[in-house]
């Protein structure tokens, strides 16, 4: 039988709500009204979080202490000794659970080293709330949070993921979603998409089916809040053993049927998987023999 929690000399991962406050659940709420301080990204956020949530009006409420990329490493060993001192200690992102593409990780990691005592108490999690309501495999898939921000860094990650036939989910700011979107397509082909944002409230949203339609949709609507984005694999199909010159062919002819040079690109770029600039770009290497 479970002991009463929370523990002394114990770190929580808690996961909270990433949109819909409904969603935490009785021991989320349990463990986060009596432990003795809670690490989070921002305090202020956090404080209203808890107050909205009946969690900072007791008579002892726990200590916030903002724990972030910017003073994870001085921040972890002051945490490490409070473990030592006995105090149970919960740890929470803005939204979700925490440890996935931020510093607890590293507490995490550091609290095991140490010898202490590690537990999440489960909750929501923005990966696999937009994987499974996708409709895309969710049988394998895998998680690359935060592609680089600089564009030859982010092309070149696409481009050692493009062979990649699991399911990809990534994490994005919307002042950089058009760039992805067009980045993906040009270098991993017009696949199944599924752009989401603002999930289990109201006003959720999913945008695809596929890259061109959600590029198209966000060049007309204004990218606004964080984005979960689950992109299809690559194609299990045997395209990428076609030689360039049948693939020209196929171009060719797809030209001569009265499509243009851009619209035969994409085409065959929805039927191969294929990125749609390297197939334009055959149309204008016909010197290649390959």
């Amino acid at each position: 039988m479970q002991g009463a929690e929370p523990a002394a000399g114990v770190l929580y991962l808690v996961g909270t709500p990433i949109g819909n406050t409904g969603d935490l659940s009785p021991r989320a709420r349990q463990v986060l009204g009596a432990v003795n301080r809670i690490a989070c990204e921002d305090t202020r956020h956090s404080g209203l979080l808890l107050h909205n949530l009946g969690l900072r009006n007791g008579e002892q409420p726990p200590r916030l202490v903002s724990f972030h990329e910017h003073n994870q490493i001085s921040r972890i060993p002051e945490l490490l000794e409070a473990l030592e001192a006995g105090e149970a200690i919960a740890v929470i992102s803005d939204a979700g659970l925490p440890g996935i593409s931020d510093p607890g990780e590293a507490l995490v990691a550091a609290a095991r080293a140490a010898g202490r005592t590690v537990i999440c108490v489960p909750g929501p999690c923005a990966v696999t709330t937009a994987l499974v309501s996708s409709g895309l495999p969710a049988g394998r898939f895998c998680f690359e949070g935060f592609l680089p921000p600089k564009a030859t860094q982010r092309r070149a990650r696409l481009q050692s993921l493009a062979n990649e036939p699991r399911t990809l989910v990534l994490f994005e700011a919307p002042h950089r979603l058009l760039q992805l979107l067009e980045d993906l397509l040009a270098e991993l082909g017009d696949r199944p998409i599924a752009v989401t944002r603002e999930l289990t409230k109201r006003h959720e949203q999913q945008v695809g089916p596929t890259i061109e339609v959600a590029l198209e949709h966000f060049r007309n609507h204004a990218p606004q809040g964080e984005f979960t984005i689950v992109l299809g694999g690559a194609s299990d199909s045997s395209t990428p053993n076609r030689t360039n010159a049948e693939l020209r062919l196929e171009l060719q002819n797809l030209v001569a049927s009265g499509l243009s040079r851009s619209d035969a690109a994409r085409q065959l770029s929805q039927q191969t998987g294929l990125a749609r600039r390297e197939l334009y770009a055959l149309l204008h290497h016909a010197e290649d023999p390959s």
